[in-house]
């Protein structure tokens, strides 16, 4: 499988579209808050309920998870959600000894208020439009997420690894690609990734968001293909320089395969692995593979084994 199979133009001003937004979103304080949620805390994991500024002047919110028993500084891991789930309460990853943030993006629970295109509906928001483009504020809300770690006293900024399946797993490539801080990543069955020829190969959602919007403005097709180009994670996968691994499954008919072959070719990282599990649809036999993330996060970052 070669990327030359999927055709993903990159826009001539690709990096300086995200460094003009990264510019605007750079100048807004984080204004974050942390409050502890003694409800959801347990004995051995301190919950705390996040939130902070983003672009547009929305709030994001997200569940940030402490070991109760903690030496400074902590390794951390960000947990980026799927398109249609809301964010987890990451405890499991804090008993393991991470600091654990898990972000919601605009539109996800706790972050709907000021906007919720719904789901179907992100895809397809103003997507004739790059500058308004849903997904522009829902990259820049992940990327603040690594901001919000890199601020707290009690996690060592040189550890920070990024997780996600299918949308989390496509926005883990980007965002490792757009924070070169980050030091380990981990994709599954990612998403975003080749999205126009993806529409062609499945009729499942969320791609078919694309098909239908195209079903009622045929014309509109040079629009829809240029904003995704700034969005697409092909595109950003070269500059992915950390360690990452990522895995597909071959029977995905939500995030064609042929998708997850092409961007893990792209990724720039010289320390990567794909791993592939026939008989898997979109799961991507996590039962057998999240183990796997587990112990490559711990070893990158040098913890004991629990």
């Amino acid at each position: 499988m070669s990327t030359t199979d999927i055709h993903v133009r990159k826009p001539a001003d690709f990096e300086n579209f995200w460094e003009n937004i990264s510019a605007v979103e750079a100048a807004i304080p984080l204004d974050d808050t942390v409050v502890r949620d003694d409800l959801r805390s347990a004995e051995d994991v301190d919950v705390y309920r996040v939130n902070y500024e983003s672009i547009d002047s929305i709030r994001i919110h997200g569940w940030y998870c402490l070991p109760k028993k903690r030496t400074r500084p902590l390794p951390a891991v960000l947990h980026i959600p799927g398109y249609q789930s809301d964010p987890i309460l990451p405890k499991n990853w804090s008993r393991l000894g991470f600091a654990a943030f898990s972000v919601a993006p605009r539109g996800k629970v706790r972050s709907r208020s000021q906007f919720n295109p719904g789901y179907p509906g992100l895809l397809a928001h103003n997507i004739t439009d790059r500058d308004t483009y849903g997904y522009r504020g829902f990259y820049v809300d992940v990327l603040r997420a690594v901001d919000f770690l890199e601020s707290r006293d009690e996690v060592d900024s040189s550890r920070i690894a990024v997780t996600g399946s299918s949308q989390g797993g496509g926005l883990a490539i980007m965002t490792a690609a757009m924070r070169p801080q980050v030091a380990a990543a981990t994709a599954a069955v990612p998403y975003l990734c080749d999205m126009v020829r993806a529409s062609t190969l499945t009729d499942s959602y969320p791609y078919q968001e694309i098909t239908d919007y195209l079903r009622l403005h045929p014309g509109h097709r040079r629009l829809v293909e240029e904003t995704l180009s700034y969005y697409d994670v092909i595109n950003f996968a070269p500059q992915v320089r950390c360690p990452i691994i990522v895995n597909i499954g071959l029977q995905d008919s939500i995030c064609p395969p042929e998708t997850g072959f092409s961007v893990f070719e792209a990724l720039g990282s010289e320390d990567k692995k794909l791993y592939t599990y026939d008989g898997q649809s979109h799961d991507g036999a996590r039962h057998v593979h999240n183990p796997l993330i587990d112990r490559f996060l711990m070893d990158k970052f040098g913890m004991p084994k629990t």
